[in-house]
């Protein structure tokens, strides 16, 4: 079957898969965008995983402020290089975060990070852990590997702050 340049430009768009990648995905999916996109995202969350040791000593700290000030949060978002750190979509992401921490109020970053005497369900307190308070069918987790899915590279949060008054 042959894929039009219109059908690989749609799917790269959403996806942000290179244009051969696209081509043969849609090629193996007899055309169908949908079918060609889980197969993408199927493969770059493989190559997202294998990509979780290395460094990351880029990045951004990013902050957020909600209502009149009464509750805010810092977030240091990291990756690979700093092309990846300069682009809207890890700004984003840093951001999207960062609210996440101000509005559920995580106190760590991952499971491993409680400590052992610390009986809370890690959902409420662990913030990789936590549903997306944008999308509640994908974790925090989810979120940054499909990130990591897209831009190539490792990506982590190494640290989280949430400040509220009073508290």
């Amino acid at each position: 079957m042959a894929i039009s340049t219109e059908a690989i430009r749609e799917l790269r768009e959403r996806t942000g898969a290179g244009i051969m990648d696209v081509k043969r995905a849609l090629e193996a999916a007899d055309g169908n965008q949908d079918q060609a996109e889980k197969a993408l995202r199927e493969k770059g969350l493989t190559k997202a995983a294998s990509k979780g040791d290395r460094n990351t000593t880029e990045g951004v700290v990013d902050s957020y402020i909600h209502g009149a000030g009464r509750i805010g949060s810092l977030v240091e978002l990291n990756c690979e290089t700093d092309f990846v750190a300069r682009t809207p979509e890890f700004a984003e992401l840093a951001h999207n975060i960062a609210m996440q921490v101000a509005a559920m109020g995580a106190i760590y970053v991952a499971r491993e990070d409680m400590p052992a005497d610390d009986n809370r369900d890690p959902v409420e307190v662990c913030l990789l852990d936590q549903p997306f308070i944008k999308e509640s069918s994908k974790s925090i987790g989810d979120l940054i590997m499909d990130a990591r899915a897209r831009v190539g590279e490792n990506i982590k949060v190494s640290r989280i702050t949430r400040f509220g008054l009073g508290e």
